[in-house]
């Protein structure tokens, strides 16, 4: 005796709306803000005076979209 095999049917995909909540857009927008501020903050940082760090990597995104 052979077990059936049940095929799901697809319900029509045209109609449907597949929108994301406004939490699912913000939140990640808001923790790369918040992120890039941090790197980019702080002035009376003493320790990094001779390392240029984050300084370099941003001056050298600004120069490339500069081009």
């Amino acid at each position: 005796m052979t077990a059936r095999t049940y095929t799901r049917v697809r319900p029509d995909t045209t109609g449907v709306d597949t929108r994301l909540p406004w939490w699912a857009l913000a939140l990640p927008a808001a923790a790369f803000v918040a992120l890039l501020l941090l790197m980019s903050g702080p002035g009376e940082a003493h320790a990094a005076l001779g390392d240029p760090g984050v300084g370099g990597v941003l001056e050298r995104i600004q120069q490339t979209l500069s081009l």
